[in-house]
């Protein structure tokens, strides 16, 4: 008899911790956080003026999810690159004020014409000119290349991205896109919450009227102050004790490398072969978009590629101390403004017998850069910015950097206060 009660709770022990683990799914799905806001269309237009500014237009279709949680949306920011604007205008009658925002960052502030509670859908019409967006020289002398990451959302998923570009007088472009009958480049993506999407355009530095940008140094003003006469006495022992040893070494230096180069290395030949490769923009299989940089599909593993043709395979010699020219470079370049195509360079080299290892790649990545990229040393390279939504209590929060060499200080986003 005791048997059978300890059986018996048991068992209904047991079944109750299965339905805990088959039902808990069900009840935690609805109390998962909601999302506040969702934004349907974000379309942005890019012309450059003569002076290399671009007036950029902005057309956003915001539908509010939630109005309890924080409030109904009274007022929106936009993230731009930096604070070097010099037009700024609202086109739709949703703007009730539009202004330049800078707490936290560099922003447009647009305050709507009312209060949008939960099921409304509100459009947001708005240009601007913006400065300091390209970088002179950045990859090859004698070219200009606009990198532009529009603002992001941290909290807000964005069900269609379209960047449009004018392509006048422009080289070059990536990744790979539209070109459309009117002139322009077109890009259109999604974006999930804190995802960005980066396109770089490329001009011949004669193209439009691009300037070098310097930063500016905070002590310039100050060091114009200070008294450097009693410096002058020392001047001439700080050459004898320091500068005329640095250079003997440097010159018995660079006369040694010179020795080691013309008699003790060797001359290396090498294989280039250039191999034109076209790929599908979708995949044939399951219609994925390919990914930059992916020579098979990310979900089904199909080749995304539709063609190959060898168009050159050459013998070079070289000295191994000499850089190679830049056209005999391994890696992956666009061919020319043919959408979906580009030219692979494959470079052989001999075996070597020596114990060395590892490998030295300098392809070129044409992925869109995570422009917090800490691989790349030009620091004014790309158009970050951060956009975020902002109701009475304060909704969503990011953060921006500036890339521009301005001399802005990087601020931090004031924290939300929850009272």
């Amino acid at each position: 008899m005791i048997m059978r009660k300890i059986n018996y709770k048991l068992a209904l022990f047991c079944l109750t911790v299965l339905a805990v683990l088959l039902f808990t799914p069900l009840f935690t799905h609805n109390v998962k956080a909601k999302d506040l806001d969702l934004i349907h269309e974000y379309n942005i237009t890019c012309d450059v003026l003569d002076d290399a500014t671009v007036k950029i237009k902005y057309h956003i279709v915001w539908e509010v999810l939630d109005s309890t949680k924080e409030g109904p949306l009274t007022w929106v920011k936009v993230g731009i690159p930096n604070a070097h604007v010099s037009y700024l205008k609202g086109k739709s009658d949703s703007i009730k004020k539009i202004s330049q925002y800078s707490s936290g960052g560099d922003y447009v502030r647009i305050d709507l014409d009312r209060s949008y509670k939960a099921g409304e859908t509100v459009t947001i019409d708005f240009e601007l000119v913006q400065d300091h967006l390209y970088l002179m020289n950045k990859n090859t002398d004698g070219e200009t290349v606009y990198d532009f990451t529009p603002g992001w959302f941290d909290d807000i998923d964005v069900e269609s991205l379209t960047i449009k570009w004018n392509y006048d007088k422009a080289d070059s472009f990536s990744p790979s896109c539209l070109i459309e009958s009117d002139g322009y480049l077109t890009w259109t993506t999604k974006l999930a919450k804190s995802q960005k999407y980066t396109v770089s355009i490329t001009y011949p530095n004669d193209a439009y009227a691009f300037k070098v940008f310097e930063k500016k140094s905070s002590s310039a003003s100050y060091s114009s102050k200070i008294n450097y006469r009693p410096l002058f006495s020392v001047i001439p022992v700080l050459i004898i004790l320091i500068v005329i040893p640095v250079l003997a070494i440097k010159v018995f230096t660079g006369i040694g490398r010179y020795l080691k180069s013309a008699v003790l290395s060797p001359s290396v030949t090498k294989t280039v072969k250039k191999t034109k490769v076209e790929y599908y923009p979708q995949c044939p299989s399951c219609g994925a978009p390919r990914k930059e940089g992916k020579d098979n599909c990310e979900y089904c593993g199909r080749s995304m590629i539709k063609s190959e043709e060898t168009i050159e395979e050459k013998t070079v010699t070289e000295n191994s101390n000499q850089a190679p020219a830049q056209e005999d470079k391994e890696g992956l370049y666009p061919f020319g403004n043919v959408p979906n195509t580009y030219i692979r360079v494959h470079v052989t080299r001999p075996r070597s017998r020596s114990s060395y290892s590892g490998s030295s790649s300098s392809s070129r990545s044409f992925s869109s850069h995570s422009h917090r990229s800490g691989g790349s040393h030009h620091s004014c390279a790309c158009a970050c910015a951060c956009a975020c939504a902002c109701a009475g209590g304060g909704r969503a929060g990011c953060s921006v950097k500036d890339f521009y060499n301005t001399g802005l200080k990087l601020r931090q986003l004031e924290k939300r206060i929850k009272k």
